[in-house]
């Protein structure tokens, strides 16, 4: 339902406001980003006051009037919202519980600091604790309670599943697939049989490999690489041809374009294409015959592509390799406790050193080599944590990457070459002031470095920083300086890849963006040009909707966390600081990846000053310095289910100096007719 602000006279009638996607802020108050901002440019973001927000909630699409720069009191625009054009979501996923007579739920996390009338408490059979769906029927704002209908029951906090089934309610992820997409993929299945079309070329014959994490269920890539005349060498990157199967326009179609991603949670997979395409007729199974999107590309000796093309083919994998017997062979090329055919251990060793040649490139270029070990939750047969382990970015990985991020390349230059509109992946160039900014850090931090807006310099610095203590900070610091990438019909070009063309063709099986690319290719084929309507919308919808599959990953990795950490209050960890703000400090922990506040009342008694440009926080005393990327050794202190929020507190070791605590009681709940809590600042989403 829309909500408006009732206007003064002048500007009634008036096409007021600007329009924009919001986003609250812990402290109540919020930012609007406004429609046809540049990707990852915040410098037009609109601030709205708690009092000037309406009832909208994060993610909703809003009108915002603009104030003066004196009624904001404050640098930068800002205004207040007079309308709320479209809701992100009208369900959420709370506590239910009863006071009064009534029945309420209090909704996960800080959306809503006061709970949410459902009315009848027996509705459902629901009862207090439990876990509950809820339909808002009228949003809160700071003058009034929101009202709703408890719509789904997913049980009792704690219970095995739940958890995930609260993050799937709360992102509104897909469900089962509908029964004409399931109907349309077993037709595929009707038709398909492994014989050699007389339309693609018969790569059959051919020693090509897949290299895959051990427990990865669908294989949408494969490789070939041989040495051709003058030293020359012949890559072939073989891609699932998805679109052979997900015909434009299909019921099929139709549900992957509105899935847009596959959604990796951490004890699940919510595929994009139904298994039936996706793990099976799709899927570059070893010893089936398949059918593919070869990308080949001719380099010579030193790596430089002189030339490459892309046609329909049909392949039988001769091996599928998991990520960890590549490393063993790597490590030992005559190995046999990886076993092999004498032409595959050939091909592995081509592999090994093109890809070395392509590294070396891609680096002298400017590409931006960005190494941060990845840190996965492990769990246990019922989905709870069990521990925790590092994803090395090891050479074998490495090597695909190479050969992927190639095939991207070459086929956006066949397409752009072609002048056919496509959906690239941009990612802009950082702000010059955020670089600046940088550079000033790491002049502090003790670095000499030239003007960081040079990518060379910038990846210079990358260069000095590894291996020594500042790492984490630098590390951090360069991230926190870069812009999102996106996908778009914009000629922007990819700033971290140092590449002018670019764009997603390699993973079909589980993102959509790729589907479009594999079809632009075939119409190129054919003489004709791809439709350029509707690009930028479905780029929009489908950056949109890669981010809301990463941000329900995060939360869901967060929920688990705090789920195993509520009985672990006093638990010690290494941590590295993740954010510095006036109120205290971020930290995540190193072994295990969990965020949280170390707020600043728990940080040695001092006078503390926040300088912004530094991310640091320096008290009076000598030594007294907290600045981003520094390594704390903390303790869990506090763990608020329901809020999302985690605190630490410092322990004794090398870089803490902080007293011990007691655990602190969760921060209060505001119940019907009590007076609002104090707002507590928590685990960042």
């Amino acid at each position: 339902m829309t909500r408006k602000r009732p206007q003064p006279p002048a500007t009634r009638g008036r096409s007021a406001g600007i329009v924009g996607v919001f986003r609250r802020a812990a402290g109540g108050y919020g930012f609007v980003h406004p429609e046809g901002a540049l990707p990852g440019d915040r410098s037009g973001d609109i601030h709205v006051a708690a009092s000037a927000t309406l009832d909208a909630v994060s993610g909703d699409t809003v009108r915002v009037r603009l104030a003066s720069g004196r009624e904001a009191g404050r640098p930068g625009p800002a205004g207040e919202i007079v309308e709320v054009v479209a809701r992100r979501t009208t369900r959420f996923v709370g506590t239910y519980f009863e006071a009064g007579g009534g029945g309420w739920v209090q909704v996960d996390g800080t959306a809503f600091a006061r709970p949410i009338s459902v009315g009848d408490p027996g509705a459902k059979g629901v009862h207090e604790g439990h876990k509950v769906v809820v339909e808002l029927v009228r949003f809160p704002s700071h003058l009034r309670d929101g009202e709703g209908v408890v719509v789904g029951v997913l049980g009792r906090a704690g219970d095995v599943g739940v958890d995930t089934q609260t993050i799937i309610h709360e992102f509104a992820l897909p469900g089962e697939f509908p029964e004409a997409a399931l109907e349309d993929a077993r037709r595929q299945a009707q038709r398909f049989d492994e014989t050699v079309p007389a339309d693609r070329r018969d790569l059959t014959g051919r020693t090509i490999i897949t290299i895959d994490p051990v427990d990865a269920r669908d294989f949408d890539d494969a490789i070939s690489l041989e040495r051709v005349e003058r030293g020359h060498w012949l890559l072939g990157v073989h891609i699932a041809d998805v679109s052979h199967f997900v015909r434009e326009g299909s019921p099929l179609d139709q549900e992957a374009r509105a899935r847009g991603t596959s959604i990796y949670l951490p004890d699940r997979v919510i595929p994009m294409i139904p298994e039936i395409v996706s793990n099976n007729l799709a899927s570059l199974q070893p010893g089936r015959i398949r059918f593919a999107k070869t990308c080949w590309i001719e380099f010579t000796a030193e790596g430089v592509p002189v030339h490459s093309a892309v046609e329909s083919t049909a392949i039988r994998s001769a091996r599928r390799f998991a990520y960890e017997e590549v490393d063993v062979f790597l490590a030992d090329p005559g190995t046999t406790a990886v076993e092999m055919s004498a032409a595959v251990r050939e091909l592995l060793g081509r592999m090994r050193d093109l890809a070395r040649i392509l590294r070396a490139r891609r680096t002298a270029r400017g590409s931006l080599q960005l190494e941060r070990p990845e840190v996965k939750i492990d769990l246990d047969r019922d989905g709870r944590v069990a521990g925790a382990h590092v994803v090395a970015n090891t050479e074998s990985h490495q090597i695909i990457e190479e050969f992927m991020l190639a095939a991207n390349e070459a086929v956006a230059g066949a397409l752009a070459a072609a002048a056919a509109p496509f959906l690239r992946r941009i990612h802009a160039p950082p702000d010059p002031r955020r670089l600046r900014q940088l550079t000033e850090f790491v002049t502090e931090l003790g670095f000499e470095v030239d003007s960081l807006e040079s990518r060379f310099e910038l990846q210079r610095l990358l260069d000095l920083a590894r291996g020594r203590p500042e790492e984490h900070a630098v590390h951090y610091a360069v991230l926190r300086s870069l812009t999102r990438a996106v996908y778009g019909p914009q000629e922007e070009g990819h700033y971290a890849l140092a590449s002018e063309r670019y764009c997603h063709f390699t993973s079909p099986i589980r993102r959509y963006p790729d589907l479009t690319i594999h079809r632009a290719l075939d119409l190129v084929a054919n003489g004709r040009r791809p439709p350029a309507e509707g690009l930028l919308q479905l780029g929009e919808q489908c950056s949109d909707l890669e981010r809301r599959a990463e941000a329900a990953e995060r939360e869901l990795v967060k929920l688990k966390l705090l789920l195993f950490l509520q009985s672990r209050i006093g638990m010690e960890m290494e941590a590295v600081v993740t954010g510095v703000e006036a109120f205290g400090i971020f930290v995540q922990g190193l072994q295990l990846p969990a965020e949280g506040l170390v707020s600043i009342d728990g940080l040695p008694d001092d006078t503390y000053r926040y300088d912004r440009a530094s991310h640091t926080l320096s008290g009076r005393r000598a030594g007294q310095v907290y600045r981003l990327g520094d390594r704390l050794a903390v303790a869990v202190d506090r763990v608020d289910i329901e809020r999302r929020e985690l605190e630490f507190r410092l322990v004794n070791g090398d870089r803490s100096r902080g007293r011990r605590r007691p655990p602190r009681p969760a921060a209060p709940r505001r119940r019907p007719g009590s007076k609002r809590a104090p707002h507590r600042r928590g685990l960042r989403g």
